[in-house]
C-alpha cells in the first residue's frame, strides 16, 4: 500500500510540474497536451531563449568594444558599395545555416526539412517587420509561422518560411537581404 501511495504522490507532483511548465511556455511551442509534447515544447522554448541571451550578450560585447560614444541609429549608418568595408559581418554556420550580423541586427537562416528557419534579433524598430516580410515575399518565400518575442527594447523574430519554386537565393544571400532591410527606409502598411 505504501508503494501505491508513493507512486500516486509522484504522479501528482509530476502533473503539477507539467502544468507549471505549460503555463510558463508560449502555447505555440506545445502542439498537444501530453507529457512528451509539453516537455519537447519547453525544450524548444529554452533553446530559443538561450539563443536570445547569447545574441544579447554578443551585442553587449560589440557595443562595449565599439569606438563610438553613442549607439548607431538606423539613419546614420549607410551600406557602402564594397562588401569588405561593410558594417555587416557574415558567417556560414555548418552546411545548413548562415549568420549575418551588424550593429543593428543579428540574422540567422537555417534549413529545417523543406523549410527555412529565420531568426532575427534586433532593437525594436517601428515598421521593421513589414520590411522583413516584404523582402521574403520579393524573393518567393512564404511565411508559414511567425513568432515575435520581446524583452525591453530587443525583439526576436522567428520565422518558419517555405521556399517557393521561383526562389533562387542561397541561405547566405537570404541572410544578407534581410540584414540589408535594416538599412533601408521604413515601410508602412498603407504603402504595401
Amino acid at each position: 500500500m505504501a508503494h501505491i501511495a508513493v507512486e500516486r504522490n509522484r504522479r501528482r507532483q509530476m502533473n503539477e510540474h507539467l502544468k507549471v511548465l505549460r503555463s510558463l511556455t508560449p502555447c505555440f511551442y506545445i502542439k498537444r497536451g501530453d507529457q512528451a509534447s509539453i516537455i519537447g515544447g519547453v525544450i524548444e522554448f529554452i533553446k530559443e531563449l538561450q539563443q536570445v541571451l547569447q545574441s544579447l550578450e554578443s551585442k553587449k560585447q560589440r557595443k562595449s568594444l565599439s569606438p563610438g560614444p553613442s549607439p548607431t541609429t538606423p539613419n546614420s549608418l549607410h551600406l557602402p558599395a564594397k562588401p569588405n568595408h561593410s558594417p555587416i559581418g557574415f558567417e556560414t554556420v555548418g552546411e545548413v545555416g548562415a549568420c549575418c550580423n551588424s550593429p543593428l541586427a543579428d540574422v540567422e537562416a537555417r534549413i529545417s526539412g523543406s523549410n527555412v528557419l529565420l531568426k532575427i534579433v534586433c532593437q525594436r524598430i517601428p515598421g521593421q517587420i513589414l520590411k522583413i516580410i516584404a523582402v521574403l515575399e520579393r524573393f518567393s518565400f512564404e511565411v508559414l509561422h511567425l513568432n515575435i518575442s520581446s524583452m525591453e527594447d530587443t525583439v526576436l523574430y522567428s520565422f518558419v518560411i517555405k521556399i517557393g519554386l521561383e526562389c533562387q537565393l542561397s541561405l547566405e544571400e537570404l541572410a544578407v537581404e534581410v540584414q540589408q532591410s535594416f538599412f533601408s527606409e521604413p515601410v508602412f502598411v498603407n504603402e504595401i
